[in-house]
């Protein structure tokens, strides 16, 4: 009966992160981490280890839930395939510098704060709703390469698909939010295989704690909560463009401050 309860906790995580995924083009990570690193612990992972793996294993889901809900988004020609192919090498490079080095290095506790403080910043900003200049603009190449390594940094360090920053700075910058929604969503297939190549790297040594496990990723739960994901994300995406601006921040928002909250309790404890 253990087996399935794990089976069925993990059947909803990835059913909930998927639909997020496609409604906020979050890569569903800011929820799979705090629950992911409640349920390993549960599994007798130790706390250290624990945050790490949550936050590796969570980052492997996004390569599959990005697919699929990019897909929805592009049906609806909302993707901003420039700005893609603009902040994708330097996802890459920041992704890959994260999790292959930095991650390796910091304790689990410091991972948790780090995570808590971006996503706490990162929803004021978003429930601010402040109006951007009208004359600013997405940056030339240069910047967009520094953005994008800045973007694929912090979210090897925090297993998040990178849109509680790229969907800030988009807006920021006057991509209208649908478009920076979907824009994210396709970002996070990128950020995904850069930081997940990292953590094999960094984590190659590492004891499994668990049956099924590759260093930092726990593969029974990358499957099943994948496989729930992939199928519910073309669902977020339908009702992202059934929601308004102001809705869209509103729910962006409430839902990132509560994981912050969660993770930053994880941290102090």
């Amino acid at each position: 009966m253990e087996w399935l309860l794990f089976v069925v906790e993990l059947l909803v995580l990835g059913t909930f992160t998927g639909f997020l995924a496609g409604l906020l083009g979050i890569g569903g990570g800011m929820l799979l981490v705090p629950f992911l690193t409640l349920i390993l612990s549960q599994r007798g992972v130790p706390a250290d280890l624990s945050v790490k793996m949550a936050i590796a294993t969570s980052m492997a889901t996004i390569l599959f839930t990005s697919i699929s809900s990019v897909r929805a988004h592009h049906r609806r020609g909302a993707v901003r395939w420039g700005l893609v192919g603009g902040l994708a090498p330097g996802i890459v490079v920041g992704g890959l510098i994260a999790g292959a080095g930095v991650f390796a290095l910091l304790k689990g506790q410091s991972l948790a704060l780090i995570f808590a403080a971006f996503v706490g910043f990162s929803a004021t900003q978003m429930l601010l709703d402040r109006k951007p200049a009208p004359s600013r603009q997405m940056p030339g190449p240069g910047g967009r390469l520094v953005a994008g390594s800045g973007i694929g940094f912090v979210s090897g360090l925090v297993g998040a698909g990178g849109g509680f920053i790229s969907v800030p700075f988009m807006t920021w910058c006057n991509v209208p939010i649908h478009n920076a929604v979907a824009t994210s969503a396709a970002l996070g297939f990128p950020i995904a295989l850069a930081n997940v190549a990292g953590y094999l790297i960094g984590g190659w040594n590492v004891d499994a704690p668990l049956p099924g496990s590759l260093g930092y990723l726990y593969l029974p739960a990358l499957a099943v909560i994948a496989t729930a994901s992939v199928l519910s994300a073309p669902l977020g995406a339908r009702a992202a463009h059934a929601l308004n601006v102001r809705q869209l921040k509103r729910v962006f928002a409430g839902m990132l401050y509560l994981l912050a909250g969660y993770m930053l309790y994880k941290g102090l404890a």
